[in-house]
């Protein structure tokens, strides 16, 4: 059986004639194709965040994000990215001061990018819904609670012994590294410093997925 046929017509034109069999098997192909397509589409467009990972809970989270999802998670990226607050401390030059202004200025940020999404889409996509409420459990569990502790009393000891440095003998790094509870606030400054850069990093790989 022939599957299909080329010929000359009266008009000097080419004619094809195809077999049903030739035309059963592209369609059959063109099937295949479209299985392995959205079976590709489906394994690996989700992604999961594990927040033991980032270190605020012990729950995953899949999710399937959306162009919006995406921009969401973008913005957050680049705020953390070319900020001190998604950058790895360090406790020999970096000053406490400087680095509670980027947590104090990228706090404000994503509270209102976050407040910027529209509620329609977040209540029509699930996915939205957790990017979000994963923003909040950073910005509630981890930043909120430290700056609380921390951020005044630091800053109000620190002006003052700023102010008794009249001569500038002392650098910035020496003078905080008098504060009395230099240790605990270093340590602690540290655990969510590892805890932003974790999110950056989620934030980074759900941006690529």
């Amino acid at each position: 059986m022939e599957l299909f046929k080329l010929s000359i017509t009266t008009n000097n034109g080419i004619g094809l004639n195809a077999s049903w069999l030739l035309l059963g098997l592209i369609a059959l192909c063109l099937i295949i194709i479209l299985l392995i397509f959205k079976k590709y589409k489906k394994e690996y467009s989700w992604f999961e965040i594990d927040q033991a990972e980032i270190g605020i809970g012990n729950h995953k989270i899949r999710i399937k994000p959306n162009n919006e999802d995406l921009q969401i998670a973008y913005q957050l990226w680049v705020e953390l990215s070319t900020r001190k607050i998604g950058l790895e401390i360090d406790k020999e030059n970096d000053v406490i001061v400087e680095l509670y202004n980027s947590w104090y200025e990228f706090f404000k940020i994503a509270r209102e990018l976050i407040k910027s999404v529209p509620v329609t889409k977040v209540r029509a996509n699930t996915s939205t819904q957790e990017i979000i409420n994963l923003s909040f459990m950073i910005l509630n569990e981890a930043l909120r609670p430290h700056l609380t502790k921390w951020q005044a009393k630091f800053r109000r000891w620190y002006e003052e012994a700023n102010e008794k440095n009249e001569n500038k003998s002392k650098t910035p790094q020496e003078i905080q590294k008098e504060y009395p509870e230099y240790d605990e606030l270093m340590n602690d400054l540290i655990r969510v410093n590892n805890i932003l850069i974790s999110y950056k990093n989620t934030l980074e790989k759900l941006i690529h997925v």
